[in-house]
């Protein structure tokens, strides 16, 4: 049998090594890229949130997307859809950037339909109606494509709190207590 050339990782599992861009594509080896997520680090919620919004605030929801799923591999049964919506919400965002509005709708929709069931009792301050509201009315779909030039559009994933609202005309769901995750479209 031939040995494989394929990316590695030290336990010999095959991982794709490329660098990858602001929305998690793969660019040409040597290229610069940005700095992947560590896959697998287990965290607080708290520390989950404020990690992914941090990459969402930075226009990075692919890489939110890995934090969000680290999470949700590692959260407490009773969470667990929780988390995987709120990846999936972000993969959705993601893939509306890169201009897949079909891809972008599936995923936000199945994370919305993921969420829904914590309306009433959201963990960690987690504003289930406000992103189920916002999956709903397709406000993602006006954020992409992106743009060679900016690695994305403009204010299209995340606004900071003194840029949102009436003020700026920012349609905005509050995924977390405390303006944690503010996704907009």
């Amino acid at each position: 049998m031939e040995a494989s050339d394929r990316d590695r990782d030290p336990d010999g599992r095959a991982r794709n090594a490329r660098p990858r861009d602001g929305l998690g594509r793969p660019l040409p080896y040597g290229a610069v890229g940005v700095e992947r997520q560590p896959e697998g680090v287990v965290r607080a919620p708290d520390e989950s949130l404020r990690e992914a919004q941090r990459l969402l605030d930075e226009g990075k929801p692919f890489h939110a997307h890995e934090v969000l799923e680290d999470a949700w591999k590692s959260a407490p049964e009773a969470e667990r859809e929780l988390w995987r919506g709120l990846a999936q919400l972000a993969v959705g965002l993601t893939h509306a950037l890169r201009g897949n509005g079909r891809g972008a709708r599936s995923l936000v929709e199945r994370g919305a339909r993921s969420i829904e069931p914590y309306r009433d009792a959201p963990p960690h301050g987690v504003d289930v109606a406000g992103l189920v509201d916002w999956a709903e009315r397709g406000a993602y779909l006006g954020a992409g494509p992106d743009t060679p030039e900016t690695g994305g559009r403009e204010g299209a994933v995340l606004a900071a709190p003194e840029r949102t609202g009436a003020e700026t005309g920012v349609d905005r769901a509050v995924i977390g207590g405390a303006g944690v995750l503010r996704l907009r479209g």
